[in-house]
């Protein structure tokens, strides 16, 4: 059995802490499962800003290109936020490494656990039933676009452009993915204003022949909005633009409870990088009251990806029996707080037991006598 490469991006603020708890996970999975991986850590972001002065260093994007997936924890540093003045900053180095890996798509799950619905904003009658994947298109948009800006004269511009071949491949991915659920997918867009709208408008329109089991759908992203509040349970698929799919994805994974329970995957034709979500969070840094849960089920999403579907589901249940067991951070519960690394004991605990049937170390960690090392 081949070993596979995972380069381990931990990045900034709790980025290094989740990431800890998902390769604990990870491990545990490689113990039932016999699957073997080999762990490889880059810097990235502020760290390696302060290291180098470039926030993806040269060395961190070869081993990344060489690797079968990348494990992603998060970026950003307040030093850099409260200086507008600064050239270099650690995001740079996220959308350069999206670009040169050609991550034209991202993936993100929003699927509602009832037992922490009551956390949600939204009322639990209006949430029963969410599941959708929200498809975004990563490296072009507006956020790729020339940018200009003339500070003596107050004046400045951001351009977005999109070609066919852009919209068409991630397109294709939200289709294929539609017809293996509810074969609908919603396009959000604002194609009565905007001409790049109206191009993505056309070319869905004519990809959808090719998917005669799926219905198309399209949605003005200012009404998808409102829409993700009233009645969230109506998206199956979204596929929309790279800034739109932005904000949306913020906006839906608050609906759930918490922000720290929502993976995502960025993909492309040759590279994959899995990643929670949630930014770095400074202020929670080092404290151990981060929740590890959505790199966790990133980890899981990457094991779908490198065909290892059976141990990503396990992950998946392990997930939901901590959070039914209340074995969870104090975003989701302020009661009976456990620490990230508790939660990470449970989860990876749950998967070693499991296999044998015998629940003894994961009860003794839900008690506070973890057998995790």
């Amino acid at each position: 059995m081949s070993t596979m490469n995972i380069a381990v991006l931990a990045g900034d603020g709790i980025g290094p802490e989740v990431v800890a708890e998902s390769i604990k996970v990870l491990k545990a999975v490689s113990t039932v499962y016999g699957c073997k991986f080999q762990f490889n850590e880059a810097i990235v972001g502020a760290e390696a800003i302060f290291k180098t002065g470039n926030p993806l260093p040269d060395e961190t994007l070869d081993i990344c290109k060489k690797s079968d997936a990348v494990l992603f924890g998060a970026i950003g540093d307040p030093y850099f936020d409260n200086n507008p003045e600064a050239k270099v900053r650690p995001e740079q180095g996220l959308l350069k490494l999206r670009k040169e890996l050609g991550l034209f798509a991202n993936l993100r799950p929003v699927k509602i656990f009832d037992k922490v619905a009551e956390n949600s904003p939204i009322k639990k009658e209006i949430l029963a039933g969410t599941d959708m994947v929200i498809y975004r298109e990563l490296i072009s948009g507006i956020y790729f676009g020339e940018k200009f800006t003339d500070n003596e004269e107050g004046y400045a511009y951001d351009i977005c452009k999109y070609n066919r071949t852009e919209i068409e491949r991630i397109a294709h991915l939200a289709f294929q993915a539609a017809q293996k659920r509810s074969k609908k997918v919603t396009l959000i867009d604002k194609a009565n204003v905007l001409d790049t709208s109206r191009l993505w408008r056309k070319i869905c329109q004519e990809i959808a022949k090719e998917y005669a089991d799926v219905t198309l759908e399209y949605i003005f992203v200012d009404n998808a909005a409102m829409q993700m509040i009233l009645n969230p349970r109506q998206f199956d698929i979204i596929l929309t633009e790279n800034m739109f799919g932005d904000i949306i994805s913020d906006e839906a994974s608050v609906i759930g409870g918490s922000i720290g329970l929502m993976p995502s995957a960025s993909v492309g034709e040759q590279n994959a990088m899995f990643e929670p979500i949630h930014g770095s969070y400074p202020q929670a840094k080092g404290k151990g009251i981060a929740n590890p849960i959505a790199s966790i089920l990133s980890a899981a999403m990457m094991l779908d990806h490198l065909d290892w579907d059976t141990a990503a589901r396990n992950i998946e249940k392990a997930v939901e029996k901590a959070i039914e067991s209340g074995i969870v951070t104090q975003d989701l519960n302020t009661d009976k707080v456990h620490s990230t690394k508790e939660v990470g004991d449970f989860i990876a605990s749950f998967i070693l037991d499991t296999e044998k049937n015998s629940y003894y170390n994961y009860e003794n960690i839900k008690i506070g006598k973890s057998t995790i090392v």
